[in-house]
């Protein structure tokens, strides 16, 4: 296992609500970490086709048409444009964790697949559990989605989506796994609006987002690449989010990527610039935070406080025994 490599944290602009297009810039993102020498990339949440902030913006009467063609652009795992994009990661030759809206059958998923150096998918997971108004759009994972660490030959790599970073357990169960560098895959997400003029919780904002991102580096001792999506001006009519006061275009991407004591190993990007952002790491430096504070070791009391899990995936149907 190679213990000096070079992640990389994508901050761009998804092509809104077009599959092939999405495809074309995911796989050209690919290609430029390649030559930049990433190891390990990480993708926003739904970066195809993006995040559809109409869901919290607008009515579902007001949002009917544009979600219809949002299904129709989401993709398959097991389709002509992954293919596309596993050849892609293939001729890289790196690590790739993908946030994508996952269409199956005729339901979605806020999906990751997880695609080798050698362009398999070794490991694909949904959200455990939408967030609010995401799950008119968007169904559960099932307990197979609790897997969330691979082992790769730059680390442990695992990824969580979004609010996935509020669940106390969930994070726990990742560090359990012996997570080493954690994909934290966002939508876009934007500073506290003007109370004057909108209430809206701080904890929506891209300043609490990239706290609670912050905290998986500092309390499971892990690297985290913070991956997020940008917005700009000429695609707000094409969303219907114009006029909206808590969109902020250009805006919505507060890229980050952490070491596993927290410290912010980049300097911050503006909200609206795009790009790979990216550093070199060395794993054994995890052995300095953990020999403070392992949550999953020395630093745990497992008689006293202890996580159940349930790994069995439930299932639509099962056959009887004849």
């Amino acid at each position: 296992m190679t213990q000096k490599i070079r992640v990389g944290a994508v901050q761009a602009e998804p092509a809104w609500i077009d599959l092939q297009g999405g495809v074309d810039k995911t796989i050209q993102l690919i290609q430029q970490a390649s030559r930049d020498g990433v190891n390990v990339l990480g993708f926003p949440e739904v970066w195809i086709p993006g995040y559809p902030w109409i869901i919290w913006t607008r009515s579902v009467i007001e949002s009917t048409e544009l979600m219809h063609d949002y299904m129709a652009n989401s993709m398959s795992r097991t389709s002509p444009e992954m293919a596309r994009i596993c050849a892609a990661v293939k001729e890289a030759g790196i690590f790739v964790v993908l946030g994508y809206s996952e269409r199956d059958g005729a339901s979605l998923y806020i999906a990751q697949s997880f695609i080798s150096t050698e362009g398999k998918i070794v490991h694909h997971r949904r959200k455990v559990k939408p967030t609010h108004v995401e799950r008119s759009i968007w169904g559960d994972g099932q307990a197979d989605s609790l897997k969330s660490v691979v082992d790769t030959p730059f680390g442990k790599v695992g990824g969580l989506n979004c609010w996935e970073h509020l669940q106390p357990l969930l994070r726990y169960y990742e560090y359990c796994q012996g997570v080493q560098i954690h994909v934290a895959s966002w939508p876009p997400m934007f500073p506290l609006p003007d109370p004057k003029e909108l209430k809206w919780p701080y904890h929506e904002t891209a300043e609490a987002s990239l706290r609670a991102s912050q905290f998986l580096a500092i309390e499971g001792q892990s690297f985290v690449i913070l991956s997020t999506q940008v917005i700009t001006e000429g695609n707000l009519e094409k969303l219907n989010l114009l006029g909206v006061k808590v969109i902020q275009a250009p805006g919505g991407g507060f890229s980050m990527i952490f070491g596993p004591d927290g410290k912010m190993l980049c300097e911050p990007w503006p909200a609206g610039k795009e790009g790979i952002m990216q550093t070199d790491i060395d794993l054994r430096d995890i052995d300095y935070a953990k020999g403070l504070i392992d949550t999953v070791g020395h630093y745990s009391r497992p008689d006293l406080l202890s996580l159940l899990v349930n790994p069995k995936a439930a299932q639509t149907y099962q056959l009887m025994d004849s």
